[in-house]
């Protein structure tokens, strides 16, 4: 509590200073995760089938003796944000074994998400928000902009192709969750026929819905330049194209993780073309966006502190936003559409399932 004079106490302040500093220093959370993960210690600890011990683990890292330390300390951390549990056993020798979190980062799985760890290589990711002072005083629409001058997130990440190779698999990984939730949404794709994927990369959520939907007609569009060297199969095809221009006609759109790249305006040109695709539908045609709904009311903590991270990676990175159901709303009704439906199915984010 402050007192009359507007003062905090010594304790207060010293607390304050604590949660400071911790705000601070918490990009080496991150960065002590992608650490734990170029050593492939969550793949060492599931690989040895069992908790494993300090010693294990650092003979296994083949670290010199100078660094068996570090490997304590860089544990000590991860587990004490849950990444890592320490745990005991018969002999009551403290030991390490995988999380729900840690399990994500095994090579291998359905559900390795190692490769979206890897952005945090890309030195636009992280060295541009530096400049988020400049930015903010500044007229350039991204603080990309701001940090290289007049290039794009896209731009940069078009023109180097280790940049753009780190971030087609960072998104296939993401695809998976798409598996983990088709039990959960496949009345959402049941009787279509035809479907194209807006944005839809290197077709690793095409393979998923195809193998689960092998009657339905599946066109992946995304940029020439993605897609040029893709291969299909009898029900995926791969189409270069641009979405701001047109989308080929199908009985219905998914637009995934997508939409929350661009500004209003933007996402209003994207579906309106999404409309017309499915416009001879009529009313059975449908547009299916995976997408980020923000409900700080109803969601925990943790759920909305993600979204709200990632809106200001969208706003300052590429213009874009994470948006709430009235925020949704207003788009679809400037674009056409009548109607929508939200399933909280995808963890942080939701199907939507909208209707002209």
């Amino acid at each position: 509590m402050a007192s009359k004079n507007g003062l905090y106490n010594a304790s207060e302040l010293f607390q304050a200073q604590a949660h400071l500093y911790k705000v601070m220093y918490s990009f080496l959370n991150p960065m002590s995760v992608k650490w734990a993960t170029d050593l492939k210690i969550p793949d060492i600890i599931h690989n040895h089938a069992q908790p494993i011990t300090l010693s294990e683990l650092v003979s296994a890292l083949k670290v010199p003796q100078s660094k068996q330390t570090c490997v304590q300390r860089l544990m000590r951390l991860l587990a004490h944000i849950d990444f890592f549990a320490i745990v005991k056993i018969h002999d009551n020798q403290e030991r390490y074994a995988l999380t729900p979190t840690s399990q994500l980062l095994v090579s291998g799985t359905d559900h390795c998400l190692s490769s979206m760890v890897r952005l945090l290589s890309t030195p636009i990711l992280v060295d541009s928000y530096n400049h988020l002072g400049k930015w903010t005083s500044g007229e350039d629409l991204t603080v990309v902009e701001t940090a290289l001058g007049p290039e794009s997130y896209w731009g940069f990440i078009h023109q180097n192709s280790t940049y753009l190779n780190t971030f087609n698999e960072a998104m296939e990984s993401d695809s998976h969750v798409v598996r983990l939730a088709l039990s959960d949404c496949r009345s959402v794709f049941e009787g279509i026929g035809s479907l194209v994927d807006v944005g839809g990369g290197t077709g690793n959520t095409a393979k998923i819905i195809c193998e689960a939907f092998p009657e339905l007609k599946y066109i992946v569009l995304d940029l020439p330049q993605v897609v040029s060297d893709l291969t299909g199969s009898n029900n995926l095809s791969f189409v270069g194209g641009n979405m701001f221009k047109s989308i080929p006609q199908a009985d219905a759109v998914l637009i995934k993780w997508v939409l929350h790249n661009w500004s209003d305006d933007d996402c209003i040109k994207i579906l309106k073309n999404c409309k017309a695709a499915i416009s001879s539908k009529g009313k059975g045609g449908k547009v299916i966006i995976i997408d980020v709904v923000i409900n700080e009311k109803q969601d925990e903590h943790e759920m909305t502190e993600v979204k709200l991270l990632f809106d200001v990676i969208m706003m300052t990175s590429l213009n874009g936003k994470e948006r709430n159901e009235k925020e949704w709303k207003q788009l679809f009704l400037q674009a056409g559409f009548k109607s929508y439906k939200i399933f909280p199915i995808f963890g942080f984010r939701s199907l939507i399932e909208l209707y002209p």
